[in-house]
């Protein structure tokens, strides 16, 4: 795919002493990183194959340290990378050379639970699994729940949108956020939202949510509570060929029953996740299914019946119905720890991220199946199926000469698949660099014109996270014209492992 970033200025790296100095002054002496050895587990997120070591690394504990930081980098024209827990599957925190990485890590309070208004005030840096953990006792919980959610943070779920298992019914990070706190680049400090469902003007919180650390540092976070519902049950379904699973949940969603998750597993994935933590899953099917529903107990016995004759009728050769809720989390314990699972067999593996509409899931994972064979390479199917949200995971060895190439390329056939398809380049893991020069096969350049003058209006000077989501920058200036032929800047040469 060609990954590349911003070159290091050169005044700017001369100048790093002075910086990092300067920085000492508005944080205390343990909030400031800049030795060689202490930057290097900041040298890239998730995306492991793209490595990059900042100027320095800053920690700020409040809104006006950030307030500060901010301020000075926009004055002295240094560029900045928020960063949460590091969890970005898309290189979307990978550092600058030639800027810093603004780390939310201290920001991890609750600052206040509201029953009576069902919502919860969180710092950016809390994770996603611990804000249900603080209210599950009163009967309440966070809906959005990504598969990294004992590790990712809640700002890191702001600027990518994340969504997670039962984004089918509760809907996405987007659906349950309320309100926010967020810092600009000259160090303004805005509020959006709040504990009403709705405000006037126009919908800034939207703009902000998955727009990626482009557009502001995220202080503050009201979210959305959800109350437990009566009963929960899953069933486990397992077929034969990955298409009749496909079948399956296309069937499920045009019966009009709206489960709170739907998810599938192919056969690689399976086996991964059986030998990882045994939840149980049939070893030889080609794909399974999992089908969570909840709601009032009285509804729950009849709609399990019907989803089990739905799922008989497209194919399953198993299937079971869960007992009780031991074994339901254990349904979902395999499936939330596909990731690190498939970590165990393969040296390497790229997560791809793109929706398709849920009845082109058959043909998609056709393509799939086509397109391994073609690069030779291996491909784990783990899919987010009820909402169409795709997460191939593709192995290869990085210590094989080429072998990167490969799955980038496979990942990138995936990804125009699934906009071929009348899909999206990703549901859930955001641009970042990874599907940064793929955006062409979505938007054409009028387009990306107009996304870019909306960043122009939070950071005219392109300080905040350059180089991610656009595949061609243009400057500010020359985007106030219609016609945007000038002013563009490439990328020159992203390092690798």
């Amino acid at each position: 795919m060609g990954l590349i970033m911003p070159a290091a200025d050169k005044a700017v790296l001369a100048g790093r002493a002075g910086l990092v100095a300067e920085l000492g002054r508005i944080l205390p002496p343990d909030a400031v990183i800049s030795a060689e050895s202490a930057l290097a587990p900041y040298e890239c997120d998730a995306l492991t194959a793209y490595v990059q070591r900042p100027l320095a690394v800053v920690l700020p504990r409040t809104t006006a340290e950030v307030s500060a930081v901010l301020a000075l980098c926009h004055q002295r024209k240094v560029k900045v990378v928020p960063r949460g827990a590091g969890t970005s599957l898309s290189g979307g925190a990978l550092p600058l050379e030639d800027g810093i990485v603004l780390s939310l890590a201290r920001f991890n309070r609750i600052l206040d639970i509201d029953l009576a208004n069902r919502c919860l005030t969180a710092q950016p840096g809390v994770t996603n699994l611990a804000l249900t953990r603080a209210v599950e006792a009163d009967g309440f919980f966070y809906a959005p729940d990504p598969s990294s959610q004992i590790a990712c943070t809640i700002g890191g779920n702001v600027a990518e949108n994340s969504g997670g298992v039962h984004c089918l019914k509760y809907g996405l990070t987007t659906h349950n956020l309320l309100g926010l706190e967020m810092v600009l680049i000259d160090g303004t400090v805005i509020r959006l939202g709040g504990k009403a469902l709705d405000g006037p003007g126009y919908d800034l919180l939207g703009v902000i949510t998955g727009s990626e650390g482009l557009l502001g540092v995220v202080t503050e976070v009201i979210v959305r509570l959800t109350p437990k519902p009566q009963a929960i049950c899953a069933l486990l379904a397992g077929f034969d060929t990955v298409e009749a699973a496909g079948t399956a949940v296309g069937a499920i969603i045009g019966a009009g029953i709206v489960p709170g998750g739907i998810e599938m597993m192919d056969n690689l994935a399976i086996n991964a996740a059986e030998d990882f933590c045994h939840p149980g899953y049939p070893r030889d099917a080609a794909a399974l299914l999992i089908v969570e529903l909840d709601g009032p107990a009285g509804e729950i016995g009849a709609q399990m019946d019907h989803v089990g004759e739905l799922l008989s009728a497209a194919g399953a050769k198993t299937l079971r119905r869960t007992v009780d809720d031991a074994e339901r989390l254990g349904f979902w314990a395999g499936r939330k720890a596909a990731f690190p699972a498939v970590g165990r067999i393969s040296p390497d593996y790229l997560c791809m991220d793109g929706t398709i509409p849920r009845s082109r899931l058959p043909e998609i994972l056709t393509k799939i199946a086509a397109l391994s064979a073609h690069y030779g390479l291996r491909c784990a199917n783990v899919f987010h199926a009820g909402d169409g949200n795709l997460h191939p995971l593709i192995l290869y060895d990085a210590n094989i000469p080429g072998d990167l190439d490969k799955a980038e390329a496979f990942g990138a056939d995936i990804l125009r698949a699934c906009v071929a398809a009348g899909g999206v380049l990703t549901g859930e893991h955001g641009v970042g660099i990874e599907k940064r020069d793929l955006m062409g096969e979505m938007f054409d350049e009028t387009d990306l014109a107009v996304q870019q003058r909306l960043k122009c209006a939070f950071d005219p000077t392109g300080l905040l996270n350059p180089g991610k989501v656009f595949p061609v920058l243009h400057r500010c200036a020359e985007l106030g014209r219609l016609h945007v032929s000038g002013g563009k800047l490439r990328f020159p040469e992203l390092p690798r492992f």
